[in-house]
């Protein structure tokens, strides 16, 4: 079972949450920063651990030998944590997903497979893995499940350029990816980075329930 903390929204009752999975050496600690300054006070907030001890932080997968095994496992525990917030007032389609570097990649093996369309996917500085098995496992409403991919151009871990081409490829096979590049490095660019993640989140939110 993952280490979650919740974060109730300013506005209560609301059934708008963010679930942020954190990138490799870090923690949920790392992100308690995030409801203030993207500043959505209908939005509430469910931040995780990783299941694996790395460092003093924690890791979705080994990074250095063979991924495949950890990335699984950590997958099919964000799916189980994702099925169980409907019972706990939140339903799919008003969740949305959030990662960072490790946490990106988490977001997308999850969300482009998860069988019902959540209200938005959100990956910062990532890549995919794996793309082929990817789209072999597409839920049927992937080609519905809006993504916001942002990167840096001066990403030293995790070159732009290649993962530009993966997107692409993506892209042309029906999966509605909006991508966008930052001058940054493996960070986020500051209020102009959050700024469109904001925009992002409002209009998917919106979109998908005006009601709320």
């Amino acid at each position: 079972m993952l280490v979650t903390d919740f974060i109730p929204a300013q506005h209560r009752g609301s059934k708008r949450l963010l679930v942020v999975l954190h990138g490799l050496g870090d923690s949920l600690e790392g992100w308690r920063w995030l409801p203030r300054e993207l500043n959505l006070p209908d939005v509430n907030y469910l931040l995780v651990n990783a299941p694996d001890d790395y460092y003093g932080g924690y890791s979705w997968y080994d990074l250095n030998g063979d991924s495949g095994p950890g990335i699984r496992r950590s997958r099919q525990a964000l799916r189980e944590l994702l099925e169980a917030q409907p019972a706990r007032g939140f339903p799919p389609e008003q969740t949305a997903l959030l990662g960072f570097s490790q946490g990106c990649l988490m977001t997308i093996e999850v969300g482009f497979r998860f069988p019902k369309r959540l209200a938005a996917l959100v990956g910062i500085s990532g890549y995919i893995w794996d793309s082929a098995n990817l789209m072999a496992e597409l839920s049927p409403v992937a080609r519905e499940q809006a993504l916001l991919f942002t990167h840096g151009t001066r990403d030293p871990l995790i070159p732009c350029a290649q993962v530009r081409a993966e997107v692409e490829q993506l892209q042309k096979a029906g999966l509605p990816i909006t991508w966008k590049e930052f001058n940054k490095v493996h960070t986020i660019a500051g209020a102009e980075e959050l700024a469109v993640i904001r925009e992002f989140l409002i209009g998917r939110f919106s979109l998908l329930d005006p009601k709320v």
